[in-house]
């Protein structure tokens, strides 16, 4: 068994093939979920790679802050 974690694209793509006859608001519902996790797996890595970081609190809120200036932080 593997260890690898599931991507945000992966899971969407795994929801949508499950849920086909899905409606507008379900898939709506399932990509803002995905946007969701997309941002924590880039703040995630963010964190992960600060190897000088002594504040994870504070390393976390760079990667926020990242993740916002490269993405536009819009979650919808």
């Amino acid at each position: 068994m593997s260890n690898k974690k599931q991507s945000s694209i992966d899971w969407l793509n795994r929801w949508f093939i499950d849920n086909q006859e899905a409606t507008y608001e379900e898939g709506k519902s399932a990509l803002k979920k995905a946007k969701a996790m997309h941002k924590e797996e880039v703040v995630n890595a963010y964190q992960a790679g600060d190897g000088d970081a002594y504040n994870l609190d504070e390393t976390r809120d760079f990667g926020e802050q990242y993740y916002n200036e490269t993405f536009g932080g819009n979650n919808e």
